[in-house]
């Protein structure tokens, strides 16, 4: 039994996340992205049905799972006696309302929240939103084709452009008590985005439905939020 022990933990260790994705030490997140790709598509039981891959497609996912997360990366590189220096964002910094600002009375307050946030972001929902249907439609003439690949990929990005600033804006201004639930209803609208986002972008690395149909549900519970967030706005403008 000890024998068997020892020869487990020598051919874990034998692993090499770097060597498994077939990258540099260097390689930056396109690269390891753009190569975790490229290996899934060619492992992909639907691509290779010949192939029995089942240990190789779970080796590539852990060695992305790993070298994409900038934390679990540089604590993977450590324990290669690697040196590695992640880009650090800077902390967010939460603004102070100004003096004007907390003069204004409630229905002013209102105003200003609905036109400096609630409009805007609904604006970025609708642009995010409304054409997921009709780009996985598109998508689905094939999905293994680089050139329609791409296109999803752009759509992703262009969501997660809008969603990135879709929370400047709501972190722009606080929400006057009397739209609490407004701001409630785009908050987790945003996050069901955010999740969805995700797992949209997931599909698009392993080719696995599991990750669109989830991507698909969060997008539903997004519109059910936004929906919500609608209707309480007409309300608290017929008061």
């Amino acid at each position: 039994m000890a024998r068997t022990s020892d020869r487990t933990t020598t051919n874990t260790q034998k692993v090499n996340h770097y060597k498994t994705l077939r990258i540099s030490y260097n390689a930056n997140p396109a690269e390891v992205k753009s190569a975790y790709r490229g290996l899934v598509k060619e492992f992909h039981p639907d691509c290779n049905h010949h192939l029995d891959n089942h240990d190789d497609i779970a080796s590539i996912n852990l060695a992305y799972e790993v070298l994409s997360n900038p934390q679990a990366r540089a604590h993977y590189d450590r324990s290669l006696g690697l040196k590695h220096n992640p880009n650090r964002s800077s902390p967010s910094v939460k603004r102070s309302p100004t003096k004007r600002e907390t003069h204004l009375n409630e229905d002013q307050k209102i105003d200003r929240w609905i036109k400096l946030v609630y409009e805007p972001i609904s604006e970025m929902l609708e642009v995010i939103l409304d054409s997921l249907d009709e780009q996985i439609d598109t998508l689905a003439d094939d999905p293994y084709d680089d050139g329609l690949m791409e296109d999803f990929e752009d759509y992703i990005d262009d969501c997660r452009g809008s969603y990135a600033k879709a929370q400047i804006f709501f972190r722009a201004f606080p929400n006057p008590a009397s739209a609490a639930g407004i701001a409630s209803y785009l908050y987790h609208c945003l996050n069901a985005i955010s999740d969805g986002i995700e797992e949209l972008n997931y599909f698009t690395l392993n080719f696995d439905d599991h990750h669109l149909h989830t991507g698909q549900e969060l997008w539903r519970r997004a519109e059910e939020m936004r929906y919500y967030a609608q209707r309480a706005m007409q309300n608290l403008q017929r008061d």
